[in-house]
């Protein structure tokens, strides 16, 4: 349990990390400063060499590159979960499953509910889909010893299952005209990294070395940059030997290196560069309209709905059992945190409206504010709860 325990604390710091790092952009961009924190965001940043050139502002560096490097790590998460760990048996990964699949498909609903009919709205159906590893978790741990460790491990494994949702939904809904040039390169270097991997190759440079390559390719391909650094994370061996025979996890050592940076500086510097919502241009009317209504009833209520819901049927039907030494009360706080949806919803805001101008800002108050409803709710119906009938 060590590991879990581990990985809960710096999830939980980091969930800390980024709540100041939000209040703090959103100071910044209702105050004076608002100028500066904008031309921070737009500053032009540009990477030649010879013909190949790849000129962004800063926040789409941040959104494209960096966040590749977030996914990577969702990747390698996901591959070691589901080879050894939480997610490696039918029996451990039915419930969380489930409730993954009913907290993707209901906050969907609900917001299809509220925008059908408009077109470009519906581009964010899948914006309240997401659930924020970090600040669930980092809300679980004020709890501390109130909730199950059962519930603490279902919340992380429906998170991971989420996040891969979220990834396949990015790869087949948000992808924009294919240059097939640069989807020839990125099939040669996964062709190279798959060939790498069954010749049992033990050099990281060699994985990272490729794995730029394929990100370039994608990047200019139309298919989204961060999907580079899933396909690179599932080819990284899990078991690898060195030249003298030592024996070791690549995947686990480049996921231990990884945990701190993007828990400490990918995702408050995506948050900073996302989460600066000037709320002076933001009136009541725009706040119902039904973007705005769809994202927040999305999360804060079709989340749970979705979560619970499924859940319970699950467990009614006899597919799952309830997770050891936790109630239906405290299932059901866990699944109104998984309404916090913060940065992945803030990511797939990005893809669906390109232009942060076309709601004026409401969109992403309205991720932040039903994640902050998600979170405090969640909170207090856990803190309440009795523990489970021993």
């Amino acid at each position: 349990m060590k590991i879990l325990e581990d990985f809960i604390k710096k999830e939980s710091s980091a969930g800390i990390l980024l709540i100041v790092v939000t209040v703090f952009a959103l100071a910044l961009q209702n105050s004076p400063l608002s100028e500066w924190y904008n031309g921070f965001l737009h500053t032009p940043v540009e990477v030649r060499i010879g013909a190949l050139q790849i000129a962004k502002p800063l926040l789409l560096w941040v959104n494209d590159g960096l966040m590749a490097v977030f996914f990577f790590l969702i990747g390698l998460e996901v591959k070691r979960e589901v080879m050894e760990g939480h997610l490696s048996s039918l029996k451990q990964v039915t419930l969380p499953g489930i409730a993954a699949v009913g907290g993707m498909v209901v906050p969907a609903l609900v917001y299809i509910a509220f925008n059908k009919g408009e077109s470009f709205a519906m581009n964010g159906w899948a914006i309240p889909t997401a659930t924020d590893i970090a600040f669930a978790l980092g809300i679980l741990s004020l709890l501390g010893k109130r909730v199950p460790v059962s519930l603490k491990i279902f919340l992380m494994a429906l998170a991971i299952i989420d996040d891969l949702g979220a990834i396949i939904i990015i790869a087949l809904f948000y992808t924009s005209e294919l240059s097939m040039l640069s989807i020839g390169v990125a099939s040669a270097a996964l062709v190279i990294l798959f060939i790498m991997n069954r010749m049992g190759v033990a050099r990281k440079a060699a994985y990272i070395l490729v794995g730029t390559v394929l990100w370039v390719s994608v990047l200019k391909s139309g298919v989204h940059a961060t999907l580079a650094g899933v396909a690179l994370a599932f080819f990284i061996p899990l078991a690898s030997k060195t030249k003298d025979g030592k024996s070791f996890s690549m995947s686990k050592e480049m996921e231990h290196d990884l945990h701190y940076w993007v828990a400490f500086m990918i995702l408050p510097l995506f948050a900073f560069v996302n989460a600066g919502v000037d709320l002076r241009g933001i009136s009541i009317d725009e706040m119902f309209g039904p973007v705005p209504m769809g994202i927040m009833l999305g999360l804060f209520i079709g989340k749970q709905v979705g979560v619970f819901g499924f859940s319970w049927l699950a467990i009614k039907m006899k597919l799952a059992t309830l997770p050891e030494g936790s109630s239906w009360r405290q299932l059901y706080g866990v699944s109104v945190l998984t309404g916090i949806g913060f940065t992945m919803s803030l990511f797939v805001d990005s893809l669906a409206f390109s232009d942060s101008q076309v709601y004026k800002y409401a969109d992403k108050l309205a991720i932040l504010l039903g994640s902050f409803l998600s979170g405090l709710v969640g909170y207090l119906i856990l803190k309440w709860a009795k523990p489970a009938q021993k």
